[in-house]
């Protein structure tokens, strides 16, 4: 978060033993700080001790950090005694007053904490930074999983949709935020200011999600582009010198870059259907649009493809070893062949590939949860470096039908099912993805 004190990446080299010593010390001191906040105090003591606490965090030393959160998991969990006790007795007698015991034993010390915590000013903001320099490290410390836990579940309740004000963000905007803009965007970098200005004139359109507790912070960007029918390239879109377009003869407005801009809110859910919120007042103020459509990448693509190469599935060898030529997609004959064996292969992977009982790309399961249907891929859609080495330069559109929405999202939650075009499913079907066993 750029107003940050934070922005520290938890390190996880051992230091030596005084170092550990050290640590502990400094750890226990803010540990005790926040303990405090855990007594029965007034509202305005209580909101003093939350900054006194948070100031503590806020100067404790990236170093010191490990020992900190190691102190926060093993410390601040419900009471295991208390818990089993009351989950015997809600089992022997499920009551509404057995059930009241049970939901208070289970409740996390921690989660109180963190709302007391959020009290004070910058609370928010202190919070949202601490999971960043938490999550950094969750794969080497999976015990400090439990402290995400509670804070996902706070955030949860916290940056709900009914919480969210949805902006407009124009060359009017007060430069910190449009800094900001540029700082963050994540699927199509601003080269500067020329390049925001040209994303920001008449025929674009710029939105921004903002919570109360965070006002200078957007916590979404959505850029669009007015044009004449679906795009099929980016490069077009992002091009500074292309000519302005006028927005009142567009029909399609094309949603090409949505970017999430604080890492501590990963997996963070801001409420479904955010992208019919900003359809439905590009619609209003532009009657003539009828369509509302993406032009999206396929981040996950060519590693998706190299995993089935590495289990022996012979399309994907081969399509890889195409691949491996430096300047493919500018030889007709080699680009043409690979179009024929890589579309079914992506349409295979972005209707079927599943993780955790969701789609595998992370930005088809965006749209899909948001209830889009996949409409159509578009071969060397980003001939971008970027984009060549991602999903092998292809890009997909996924289509908003308004009137569909609630439905699609409906039965993807259920049913996990993916709402796509007859083209999209054709060629899934058409995917020549042979496993072989390895030798």
């Amino acid at each position: 978060m750029a107003t940050s004190l934070l922005k520290r990446l938890v390190r996880t080299v051992v230091p030596p033993p005084n170092e550990l010593a050290r640590a502990g010390r400094h750890a226990t001191k803010v540990i005790e700080d926040w303990r405090e906040l855990l007594s029965d105090r007034g509202e305005v003591s209580g909101a003093a001790i939350a900054r006194e606490a948070l100031t503590a965090y806020r100067d404790l030393e990236t170093a010191y950090l490990p020992a900190f959160f190691d102190r926060l998991a093993a410390e601040f969990s419900p009471a295991e005694r208390a818990l089993r006790d009351a989950a015997e007795h809600y089992i022997a007698q499920p009551s509404a007053a057995n059930l009241m015991q049970l939901q208070k034993a289970a409740a996390s010390p921690r989660q109180e904490l963190f709302r007391r915590l959020n009290q004070a000013p910058e609370g928010t903001a202190t919070l949202v930074d601490l999971r960043e320099n938490l999550i950094a490290a969750l794969n080497t410390h999976p015990e400090w999983q439990v402290i995400d836990a509670d804070l996902v579940h706070l955030f949860n309740s916290w940056f709900n949709r009914g919480f969210l004000t949805l902006q407009r963000i124009d060359w009017h905007t007060p430069a910190i935020v449009l800094e900001k803009l540029i700082e963050y965007e994540a699927v199509h970098e601003i080269s500067g200011w020329p390049d925001l200005r040209r994303r920001l004139q008449s025929d674009r359109r710029c939105f921004a999600f903002f919570h109360p507790a965070l006002p200078d912070e957007p916590l979404i960007f959505i850029e669009v582009a007015l044009v004449k029918g679906i795009s099929s390239a980016i490069q077009p879109l992002l091009d500074v010198n292309a000519p302005l377009g006028d927005p009142e003869k567009a029909d399609t407005a094309v949603f090409y870059s949505i970017t999430n801009c604080q890492p501590g809110l990963r997996g963070v859910s801001f409420g479904n259907l955010l992208i019919k919120q900003v359809a439905q007042r590009l619609g209003e103020e532009f009657p003539r649009i009828k369509t509302f459509s993406t032009l999206s990448p396929i981040p996950g693509f060519t590693a998706w493809l190299a995993t089935k190469a590495s289990e022996g599935a012979k399309s994907a060898l081969t399509a890889l070893h195409g691949l491996q030529t430096s300047d493919w997609h500018q030889q007709p004959a080699l680009a043409a062949s690979l179009q024929k064996m890589l579309t079914p292969l992506c349409a295979h992977y972005l209707l079927t590939a599943l993780r955790d009982g969701a789609p595998a790309d992370p930005v088809a399961r965006f749209h899909l949860g948001n209830g889009a249907r996949a409409e159509r891929l578009n071969w060397l859609a980003d001939t971008s470096p970027r984009g060549l080495k991602n999903c092998a330069g292809m890009m997909i559109n996924y289509v908003y039908h308004l009137d569909q929405i609630e439905d699609n999202h409906e039965l993807y939650v259920r049913e996990q099912r993916v709402a796509a075009t007859h083209e999209m499913r054709r060629l899934a079907r058409e995917c020549a993805l042979v496993e072989t066993p390895r030798k």
